[in-house]
């Protein structure tokens, strides 16, 4: 299958096919965090007998190793079921192996069926038109995560160090010939925040995501997400990414990363 027809081919229900699409900057037989993020965010959704009033409002994945180019099977289950919440856990285990190499953990909270009172403190950002696309930094291989997301910096680059702000969008769907939905925006963007706000020379030291956790009190409205980035590192090398997201219409949530920051060779 071609890479622009989606990040994933589904085979059936829980299986699922990457694309060279998902290829991440550092490794050509791993995938971007991003993609399988957005994958397990869905699987959540797709739960078998899961509720349709409720919507994920936290998730949190642990990324055990590297996700690999290829056939994946996902499963997910209910740690706790209430009236108003609910706690669905989500694995990624690659064909051949036994263990899985994401976790997510998602709270779904119920909608309310009357409306509250909607307060969302936050300026709007530069709308994505009015601003140039911006490339990603020099990538070993054609095909990838950096060719099937536009990036369009309002503050920042990937070039640039220190604190960056950075409107994404999808250029292909998340799963071939399936309509893309606002979860898998945001879930495929908010692993990039450790590379928009890197503090540190890619070429000198290595700074690995180990989590991400995303909050969200709105799903994204459109095609575009921002995702405005901050990277912290300790001298014992214990960094952390702390990201606001937001759409066109204003701030929709956070991400955070926990990194391991460390010298190259």
């Amino acid at each position: 299958m071609d890479a622009a027809d989606g990040f994933y081919e589904r085979v059936d229900a829980g299986r699922f096919r990457a694309t060279e699409a998902t290829r991440g900057p550092w490794d050509a037989a791993s995938q971007h965090a991003g993609p399988p993020a957005a994958l397990l965010g869905r699987a959540v959704e797709e739960r078998p007998g899961g509720r349709t009033d409720m919507r994920i409002a936290r998730i949190t994945y642990e990324i055990l190793r590297p996700v690999p180019i290829g056939a994946l099977t996902i499963t997910t289950g209910v740690l706790r079921s209430g009236r108003s919440t609910e706690l669905v856990e989500a694995a990624l285990v690659p064909e051949g192996a036994d263990a899985p190499v994401m976790l997510a953990r998602a709270l779904r909270i119920r909608v309310a069926g009357e409306p509250v009172p909607a307060v969302a403190a936050g300026a709007l950002l530069p709308p994505p038109g009015e601003v140039a696309v911006t490339p990603f930094f020099p990538v070993p291989w054609e095909t990838g995560y950096h060719s099937a997301m536009e990036t369009r910096f309002t503050d920042g680059a990937f070039t640039e160090l220190g604190p960056g702000t950075c409107w994404m969008r999808m250029k292909v769907p998340l799963v071939a010939g399936e309509e893309t939905r606002p979860l898998d925006r945001v879930l495929v963007a908010a692993d990039s925040g450790s590379g928009i706000s890197s503090v540190m020379d890619f070429g000198r030291y290595v700074f690995v995501n180990g989590d991400l956790s995303v909050h969200l009190h709105r799903h994204p409205a459109g095609e575009w997400v921002c995702v405005e980035a901050r990277t912290s590192v300790d001298a014992a090398g214990i960094g952390l990414a702390d990201s606001r997201l937001h759409d066109e219409k204003g701030p929709i949530g956070r991400g955070a990363q926990s990194l391991f920051v460390a010298p190259r060779g």
